[in-house]
C-alpha cells in the first residue's frame, strides 16, 4: 500500500462551514490528482494540515464517499477511488451527451450581457492556466460550466453535470501545464463565449466537444 505524503493543502477560513472548505479543497486535490488512487489518508493527518480538528476533515471525507471519490478504511482513514478507463469513457459520453446540446442551445446574440458575465471567470482559467496553478484552475472551470449551464434553467441538469465533474480526475493537468498547452486548452473558454454571444449554435456545439474531448485525452494519457 502506497504511504501517505503531506499535500499541498490550503489553510482553511471561516466564510462557509469548515466541512463545506474542506470537502472544497479535497475534491480539487484529488481532481488534480493531488491526492492519488490507492493511497490511505488519515483524517487526523490531514487535519493537522488544513490547521483544523479532525472532525470536519472526517465529516468532508464522508461527503466525498457518498460521491463515490474515497472509500471508508476501518480504523485507518480513507482511500482514493480508482476509475478505469472505462469509466473515465462511460464519464465523457454523458457529459457530452448532456452538456454540447444543452450549451450549444443557450448560444443567442440577445443574451450577450448574461454570457460576458462569465468572462472573468474565463480569464481566471487562462491566468491559472498559464502559471501552472492546477486547484485554481480547477476550481474556476467547476465554477465556469456550472454557472453557464444554469443558465439553462435545469436546476437538476446542473446538479448532475457538476456531480459528473467532480468524479472525474484531471491528472493529466501537470503535463499539459509542462508541455505548454495548457493555456490552449483554458482559453477554449473564451471562445466559447464568443461563439455563445454570436449565436452561432453550431460553434458553441462544436467547442463544447473538442472541450470535453480534450479532458479526455487528458485522462487518458495518465
Amino acid at each position: 500500500m502506497a504511504a501517505e505524503e503531506r499535500l499541498d493543502l490550503p489553510m482553511v477560513g471561516e466564510r462557509q462551514s469548515l466541512r463545506e472548505q474542506v470537502a472544497h479543497a479535497l475534491r480539487a486535490a484529488l481532481i488534480t490528482g493531488e491526492m492519488r488512487p490507492g493511497v490511505v489518508y488519515s483524517a487526523p493527518v490531514l487535519a493537522a494540515q488544513f490547521g483544523v480538528s479532525a472532525t470536519p476533515v472526517r465529516e468532508a471525507m464522508l461527503d466525498l464517499a457518498k460521491e463515490g471519490l474515497v472509500e471508508a478504511v476501518r480504523n485507518k482513514g480513507f482511500r482514493v477511488t480508482e476509475l478505469s478507463d472505462r469509466d473515465l469513457d462511460e464519464l465523457t459520453e454523458i457529459r457530452q451527451l448532456i452538456e454540447v446540446p444543452t450549451v450549444a442551445r443557450l448560444a443567442d446574440s440577445s443574451r450577450a450581457e448574461e454570457f460576458e458575465r462569465l468572462r472573468p471567470i474565463a480569464e481566471e482559467i487562462v491566468v491559472a492556466g498559464e502559471r501552472g496553478d492546477l486547484l485554481a484552475y480547477v476550481d474556476a472551470d467547476l465554477r465556469f460550466h456550472v454557472e453557464l449551464l444554469s443558465l439553462c434553467g435545469n436546476d437538476h441538469l446542473v446538479s448532475v453535470v457538476r456531480d459528473l465533474r467532480n468524479r472525474a480526475r484531471l491528472y493529466g493537468l501537470s503535463q499539459l501545464f509542462e508541455r505548454g498547452t495548457l493555456g490552449d486548452s483554458a482559453r477554449e473558454h473564451l471562445d466559447l463565449l464568443d461563439a455563445l454571444k454570436r449565436g452561432d449554435g453550431d460553434a458553441v456545439g462544436r467547442i463544447m466537444a473538442e472541450h470535453i474531448g480534450h479532458v479526455r485525452g487528458i485522462w487518458a494519457e495518465h
